[in-house]
């Protein structure tokens, strides 16, 4: 195999794949990264054996042919090349070797074999819809917080994805819980989406596929079974596999009788808990709030080093209430949402509390409270 590229389109593809690859592998073969090339690109390939991620980049093949190098190894390599530079990448003739040429700077990388590299084969999808990008950016940042990083209740390490009926219309949800607190999020289901299975897209996949859709003119089109997604970006295809297990029923615990209605700031709220937090331990977190005719105080103890509150003006006409929360869960919301106020709406101490963006009815959150 030879093949010369721009240093730019071959870090810009490496640093897509090689993040999937883990630094620790029992398994030699998947610390490398498959390198295919052939007419006029060069194909690279990286997996876990749970997530493959594969991208096409424009190349000057001389020689077709194929190998794995170190995936890692060959990213930092490439990543500290002159700007601008371009980079032949060339196999011995036993294809043991790889040397890595640009300028006066030559490496040489030792090789595994193509046929060792394992393949993640999809097989048939039986729905396939297509999103633009800002939207699949949406449904993720709003939730993505929410994904539990508890193992044992592995159903809940990624986003749930599923149509639903709204009012008559066929929305596209997303869904994270990690039993404290629920983020959801809606956009109006594209087509081809309709009567497709409820996916559990794993944690890893999310993070992988928030960093593809950056582009605010890309479009995704995703494909999906019951055991697998595939999601196509520009040159990028990752194929995923998905968390087999059932997700808990979410709408059993979004309250709906939550009659007391609190407006605040957006801003100032998030300001006025990470200051008083500032004195709360790792341990507890709890920040209390004093809610009553138009202001709302919220005091932070911790035994060990004294206490702070804070007063802030808020919306609310309802009976006094006294309520805690965790700090960081309230700070993780308020950073979600994109209008100027936020909306709590409240039921007692020991109930779980919706909270709405005013700006966008597409997203809604659950906050279970804590004992203050």
């Amino acid at each position: 195999m030879r093949v010369t590229l721009e240093r730019s389109d071959l870090l810009k593809s490496l640093n897509h794949v090689h993040r999937v690859v883990e630094r620790r592998n029992t398994i030699p073969i998947l610390s490398n990264v498959l390198l295919k090339a052939d007419g006029a690109s060069l194909q690279m390939k990286a997996t876990d054996l749970d997530l493959e991620v594969t991208e096409t980049t424009p190349a000057q093949v001389d020689q077709a042919g194929a190998t794995t190098v170190p995936a890692h190894l060959l990213y930092d390599i490439v990543r500290k090349l002159a700007d601008g530079s371009e980079v032949q990448l060339a196999t011995n003739g036993e294809n043991t070797a790889m040397a890595v040429t640009s300028g006066r700077s030559k490496f040489s990388l030792q090789c595994l074999p193509e046929s060792d590299f394992p393949d993640l084969t999809a097989g048939a999808f039986s729905h396939s819809f297509r999103l633009p990008a800002t939207q699949m950016k949406m449904l993720i940042e709003r939730t993505q917080f929410a994904i539990s990083t508890e193992e044992t209740r592995y159903y809940l390490n990624g986003i749930f994805l599923h149509t639903i009926e709204v009012d008559g219309q066929l929305k596209l949800r997303a869904v994270a819980t990690d039993g404290h607190r629920l983020a959801r999020a809606d956009v109006d289901a594209p087509s081809g989406s309709e009567g497709m299975p409820g996916i559990i897209v794993p944690r890893k996949t999310v993070g992988e596929l928030q960093k593809l859709v950056d582009d605010p003119e890309a479009t995704v089109t995703a494909e999906v079974s019951d055991a697998k997604i595939r999601l196509t970006i520009g040159n990028v295809v990752m194929t995923s596999k998905l968390i087999d297990g059932t997700f808990p029923d979410y709408q059993r615990v979004i309250p709906t009788a939550n009659d007391k209605k609190m407006t605040i700031d957006c801003e100032t709220f998030a300001r006025a808990v990470d200051r008083v937090s500032t004195i709360s331990s790792e341990r507890g977190r709890a920040v209390k709030l004093s809610i009553g005719d138009g202001q709302l105080i919220l005091a932070v103890h911790n035994p060990d080093s004294g206490s702070a509150t804070e007063e802030v003006a808020i919306g609310y006409d309802a009976t006094p209430l006294e309520i805690g929360f965790n700090a960081k869960y309230l700070l993780d919301i308020t950073n979600q949402l994109s209008g100027s106020e936020a909306v709590f709406m409240l039921a007692d101490p020991g109930s779980p509390t919706l909270i709405h963006d005013t700006a966008a009815d597409d997203a809604l959150y659950v906050l279970m409270p804590m004992r203050v």
